[in-house]
């Protein structure tokens, strides 16, 4: 009987214990993922500002900037609850982020065709902070998904897998590559734009 009571409070311990860990590692991804979104805000709170200064050369391309606009627009619609980072909601995510890098570049890439407009400081400063922001979001990303590593392996681990399954702790989703990210963009297809 004693035996029996000992390996009870052994295995009661050992599930404490484990519940505990899995919580700690879940908070850590939810907070690496707030840091995230926190590069990703950064960026949103510099669009506008870029978009002023260069609504001030009359002649620039209209649709270059509408389409940073609507991009930055449909990508604030979309958000994900941090307890829930499944595969779908990054995806979206993603896309959406996607949308405004791909609308960015296209403004800086046009933005070269306008040498007044490559000299204005403020023009220079926000790319300055878009390039710095973007780097910072790859860096955050980077983080996030080695904490979201850690804590897939933690829970497929023997015997935390059978607890995981018992406290409902399933696995999170990665930020993955783009398909074609591989690949050098085509800067012709920029300008065609």
């Amino acid at each position: 009987m004693g035996g029996v009571l000992l390996l009870l409070v052994i295995l009661l311990m050992n599930g404490c214990s484990t519940r505990n860990r899995m919580v700690d590692m879940d908070v850590a991804v939810q907070k690496q993922w707030h840091q995230v979104e926190n590069q990703y805000q950064r960026r949103m709170d510099l669009i506008p500002n870029l978009v002023a200064v260069v609504q001030n050369y009359a002649d620039f391309e209209k649709s270059t900037l509408q389409g940073v606009v609507e991009a930055r627009a449909k990508a604030t619609q979309v958000t994900i609850d941090p307890s829930k980072l499944d595969e779908a909601s990054i995806q979206k995510y993603q896309a959406a982020q996607g949308a405004i890098t791909s609308s960015l570049g296209r403004l800086l890439a046009v933005a070269e065709n306008y040498p007044n407009l490559k000299a204005n400081e403020n023009f220079m400063g926000l790319q300055t902070q878009i390039e710095g922001t973007e780097n910072r979001i790859s860096t955050e990303r980077m983080a996030f998904n080695q904490v979201v590593g850690d804590y897939n392996a933690a829970i497929r681990r023997f015997p935390a897998n059978i607890w995981a399954g018992i406290f409902g702790f399933n696995q999170k989703a990665f930020f993955e590559m783009k398909e074609g990210a591989d690949n050098a963009p085509d800067v012709k297809q920029l300008f065609k734009k």
